[in-house]
Parts: C-alpha cells; structure tokens; sequence
C-alpha cells in the first residue's frame, strides 16, 4: 500500500506527531488536535483527500456499540437527579461511616457503587466533588487531601464494570465486552480496597473525624432502600453476560430502568430534572464520541503508512517475556495518559500495542486490562489529569497544591496494577469461572 506513497512511514509519522504533540502544547483540545494533524498528510498524499478524515469519522460513528457510551452518562445523571445517588450516600455512610477519616471512606465507598452505574470518571468526579469537598472541609479536613481522594476514586469508574473504556476497547480491538465486565471487577474491589487503606492512614496521622457506628436496625433500611438502585449494575453486566442482551441494550433498559426509578419509585424527578439530565448527556457524550471520531481518522492514517510495525520492529526482537510485556505496555499506557485522554490512547496505542501482546501469549483480556488500568491513572496525572483538574476547579484550588497527595495515593494503586500484570487470574479469575467462551 504504502509503495505509491510521496511520504514514508517515517516522515509521515513526524507529521503526524509533531503537529498533534504542537498543537497540544499550544493549548488546543486533543480532539481537535487529531483531526488537524491528520489535515497536512491528507493534502499531501495524492491518493488521499481532506474527505478521508471525514469518512473514517462517519465510520467510527457508525457503531452500534458506542450506541452505549451517551445511554450510560444518561443513566448516571438520570440517578443523580432522582436522588438515587442520596440513597446509596447512606447506604455508604452506614457501611463504612465509623472507620477512621468516615466521609472520605463514604467518598470511596460511593465511587464503586457509582462505578457500576456510570462507567464515565469525569462524570463521577464532577458529581462526587460536588458532593464531597465542601462537606469534608466543613469536617475540617485539608482541601488537598479532600480532591485528591475525590479525584483518586472517581478513576474507579473506567475499571469497574461498566464502564465506558471497556465498551470503547471490546469495540475497537475486537475483544468479548462481557469478557471484559468480569474482568474488571476484582481489579476494581482491590483499588477500591487500597484506598480505603490510603484514607485509613491519612485520618490516623492527621486525625480526621469519625462517625458514631450505624446501629443495624440503620444498616438494614439503608439496604433495603438502596436494593432497587444496587440493581441497575446487576442488570447491566448479568444481562451482558448472560447474553439476554448486548452492551448497547443494556445501556438502554439501564436508562429505562434509572428513569423508572427516579420519576415513579423514588419520585425526585421532574421534568426540569430530566431536562437537565439529557443536556449534560449531550455535553458528556459529545465530547467523548468527538474524540473518538478524530481518533479513528488518526489511527487510521498510522495503518495506512504501517507505523505501528515500524515502530514495534525493534520491540518485537527484544524478546520480551509476558511478564516484562506487560510491564512495556503498562508503562507505554501510564505515559500516553498523561498526555492523551483515554478513548483517543486505546484507539492508537492499543491498536499498536496488540500485536506485542499477541507475540508474548497475553491473553486479549488481560492486555486490555492491563491497558484500562494504566490509562486510569492518566486521569489523575497532570498535565492532561481531567478528573483532578475538574476536581480542583469545584473547589477552586490549583492543581499543583493537590498534587502531592495524589501522589502518595496512587503508589498503593501501582501496586494493583503490578499484581494484575504478574498474575493474569486477578483479571482472567470470574471470566473463566463463569463464562470460559469469553477467553482465547
């Protein structure tokens, strides 16, 4: 293909790089950013046109798949303005309230209920912040620590099913979406878990407050008011997984489901709410089928020139092992997503990185989770860090004097991930015992 090419792999690549790395340090948004650096080659190429861009963004749009993607930001604004997300506050209060530094653990508690709902961080930072950070500084606890917690947990979203990256992922790199649900589930407890142990630590040190134990009798009926929205995660993933319906569908009767519920069960909603819930949807999902339209044109122009074997032909003859593939890989994911958002980095980098996987035997779960995981902490990781950065504009801090606690909340974090990479069964554990068909 690329032998009546004017441009080789090469030059083309430094086109491609150097106005895309140029244009994001001048401050333009990543999207729009890989759409103009696709422009140049575009004009360039006699066999191309301005138009290809075009076409290869209808054709990304034309999924039915990322169908799923503005369902899921709906059912989530859909539960905040129902007062469902109320509900599963007590619950989490009643949970976890009287260990030590109660409302941050409630904070964490509250993400991986929502991360089962959402699927989208910013869209759990954005509501979390909200919620959380006025409340901790009323309890006295420091604005640094009350984002960094904050932001840290809303990454949840993207690893506990489901979640908007595995949707994205199973789409474009061919890989069982259901497989991909249960694989994110013990990988997204043990995050949630190292956190709590993070806050745990921070309230001992700094003697952050406590809330008095919930008596059972408390636990029981924050449960039992809780249970119709605790189900929305157990439709959503059971239904993939069991095949009653796909990721699109499940994303739709989640909606019908989240709507049910706030307008004729609970009986929060009105129709301004509903209003407000569909516009922030359109926003939210606007900009993440934005990206990743731009993306698809941009890593379709890498395929047309064959960079990413260029760029692997050297990797390939390292001979690298699983284990230190998928530590390559991670590694190449945690540096991508400090610049890149994460739809755009599965789009191009996964795309480059599958065949590396596939040399060294990982299984297309594995490297995917391997991948999501390590594209999370690039939500919290400057310069590009957009659940932090929405974090701190809530409470009206710069993102620096956050970042030292984001710091040390992460390393425990990189310990998860490093444990996933080392043993595959973390990841590959509930989708062999419960659905084989979904492994290699």
């Amino acid at each position: 293909m690329s032998g009546a090419n004017i441009l080789s792999a090469g030059t083309a690549s430094l086109i491609l790089f150097g106005i895309f790395f140029g244009l994001l340090a001048l401050r333009v948004p990543v999207a729009v950013a890989l759409g103009l650096a696709c422009l140049p080659i575009m004009l360039i190429e006699p066999h191309l046109s301005p138009m290809n861009i075009v076409g290869e963004t209808f054709n990304a749009y034309n999924s039915f798949i990322l169908l799923a993607v503005p369902f899921f930001l709906l059912t989530a604004n859909l539960m905040n303005v129902g007062g469902i997300t109320n509900r599963l506050v007590r619950l989490s209060r009643a949970l976890v309230g009287h260990f030590p530094g109660g409302l941050a653990q409630i904070n964490v508690v509250l993400s991986i209920f929502f991360a089962g709902i959402s699927g989208s961080s910013t869209a759990d930072a954005a509501s979390q912040s909200k919620i959380f950070i006025e409340a901790q500084r009323r309890e006295g606890y420091d604005d640094s620590f009350s984002v960094a917690i904050t932001a840290v947990s809303a990454v949840l979203a993207v690893i506990v099913p489901p979640s908007i990256l595995m949707i994205v992922w199973g789409g474009v790199l061919t890989v069982s979406i259901g497989g991909l649900f249960l694989a994110g589930i013990v990988p997204g407890l043990l995050i949630g878990l190292v956190q709590m142990m993070t806050v745990h630590a921070y309230a001992k040190a700094r003697g952050y407050p406590t809330y008095p134990r919930a008596t059972a009798l408390e636990a029981l009926k924050a449960m039992v008011i809780s249970v119709p929205a605790m189900m929305t995660p157990v439709i959503i993933i059971g239904g993939k997984i069991f095949g009653w319906f796909t990721a699109t569908e499940s994303a739709c009767i989640a909606v019908l489901y989240a709507g049910t519920l706030s307008l004729l069960v609970y009986r929060e909603m009105d129709l301004k709410g509903l209003y407000a819930a569909l516009l922030d949807t359109g926003k939210l999902a606007a900009v993440a089928l934005f990206c990743v339209g731009t993306a698809s044109a941009f890593g379709w122009l890498l395929a047309y020139y064959q960079i990413p074997k260029v760029l692997l032909e050297d990797v390939l003859s390292w001979g690298m092992g699983r284990i230190s593939t998928g530590f390559f890989i991670a590694l190449v994911f945690l540096v991508v997503g400090c610049f890149l958002d994460a739809i755009p980095a599965i789009i191009i980098v996964g795309t480059i990185l599958q065949p590396l996987a596939q040399a060294a035997g990982m299984d297309p779960i594995h490297f995917a989770m391997v991948g999501i995981v390590s594209l999370a902490f690039g939500l919290v990781t400057p310069p590009y860090g957009l659940c932090l950065l929405i974090s701190c504009a809530v409470a009206g801090i710069r993102m620096a004097d956050a970042l030292k606690d984001t710091c040390i909340m992460l390393l425990p974090m990189l310990g998860v991930l490093a444990l996933v990479i080392l043993w595959p069964d973390v990841v590959l554990f509930l989708p062999s015992l419960i659905s084989p068909q979904f492994l290699r």
